[in-house]
């Protein structure tokens, strides 16, 4: 079965990646795995952006977004299970996509926001493009409703 499993999780929509944690703790507590949460910071090192920062803004943002996946993680999963954060900083998918290669990850579970057909048209989507791109198993949950 699964040993790394990374779940990407989206700390600005308050109950979007409770079900894919939810998920993919089954699929840990079934398989022994280790779960890894992973939150995407955008690309704030790049020289136009950088610049208006103070030089520690980056690695306070990234202490701040921290403490808000432990406590995410503290919340979603239970005491038997092994797991990690992360935070990541670059385009969304493909800094998934490297940090599963990175963790040696053998499942990404993938919250997917519920968008028309419209907007995956015109602004892509962080899912669609993972599973496209992504060499292992994705698990893709959809919202509820």
């Amino acid at each position: 079965m699964y040993k790394q499993i990374l779940v990407p999780v989206d700390l600005n929509d308050k109950g979007f990646s409770d079900k894919a944690v939810e998920l993919a703790v089954w699929h840990a507590k079934h398989s022994k795995a280790e779960v890894h949460l992973l939150n995407v910071l955008p690309g704030i090192h790049m020289s136009m952006v950088a610049s208006y920062f103070p030089k520690d803004a980056v690695q306070n943002m990234k202490s701040d977004v921290e403490d808000q996946l432990r406590e995410f993680a503290v919340n979603h999963i239970d005491e038997d299970v092994v797991y990690k954060v992360h935070v990541g900083e670059g385009k969304p998918y493909s800094t998934i996509l490297d940090y599963a290669e990175k963790l040696g990850a053998d499942l990404i579970v993938m919250p997917s926001h519920k968008r028309s057909k419209i907007d995956k048209v015109v602004l892509g989507s962080v899912a669609s493009k993972v599973v496209e791109n992504s060499p292992i198993n994705v698990l893709v949950v959809k919202p509820q409703g």
